[in-house]
């Protein structure tokens, strides 16, 4: 049975779970409004062409930093939607969902933990919207927002966390870190909001 996470959480990820080591991290949203079951952070991604504000599909791009001692110290240690895989290989962005349309997760990050490169500590999850100020939007347009941990061989669930903050007026969410500590892998639950505008503001908090 997964673990529901309450914001700030923290919680063993491989202490526990023999033999662990490829997951994937699920994400997806539903506009406000409009209900769709399942997805987070792929349903933020919704198509770049179509009307404005309130009215115009919410586009946003999920990406990965992955950190050395909690800093981000090269570009390609950034994965995202022009990154869809680490020079290590160890993390694999499923591409950028523009859609949002169908079932489950609208957007997943494959992550193999034994090959993460030791010098990495720590990798943050993040979703930004698309062109947010020249849109007009925010993540107060999303509802139903949550990141989410499985296993890979079996599909079992063993993370949950849904972000249940007003996220009114703010363009970027930081949802979720795993990271190391000691031998194993954790994860907390972060549900930060902010008002950066593209993916290089956050990615300068890390510098």
């Amino acid at each position: 049975m997964a673990i529901n996470l309450q914001k700030g959480q923290r919680v063993d990820l491989t202490k526990g779970n023999a033999g662990l080591n490829k997951i994937k991290v699920g994400l997806g949203w539903d506009p406000v409004g409009q209900e769709k079951s399942g997805g987070f952070l792929g349903g933020l991604f919704s198509s770049r062409n179509s009307g404005s504000g309130s009215g115009r599909s919410v586009d946003c791009d999920a990406s990965v930093l992955m950190l050395q001692d909690d800093k981000v110290l090269a570009g390609d240690d950034v994965i995202y939607f022009g990154k869809l895989t680490s020079n290590c290989g160890s993390v694999r962005h499923s591409g950028d969902n523009l859609t949002g349309d169908g079932d489950g997760d609208d957007e997943v990050i494959t992550i193999e933990l034994s090959s993460v490169p030791t010098q990495f500590n720590k990798l943050v999850f993040v979703v930004n919207i698309y062109d947010a100020a020249g849109r007009n939007q925010h993540f107060g347009m999303i509802q139903n927002a949550y990141i989410r941990v499985y296993d890979d061989r079996t599909g079992s669930e063993l993370i949950r966390y849904n972000l249940s903050d007003n996220y009114s007026n703010l363009t970027t969410l930081i949802c979720g870190e795993i990271y190391r500590h000691q031998n194993e892998w954790k994860f907390a639950a972060v549900g930060s909001g902010t008002n950066d505008i593209k993916l290089g503001d956050v990615v300068r908090r890390y510098q």
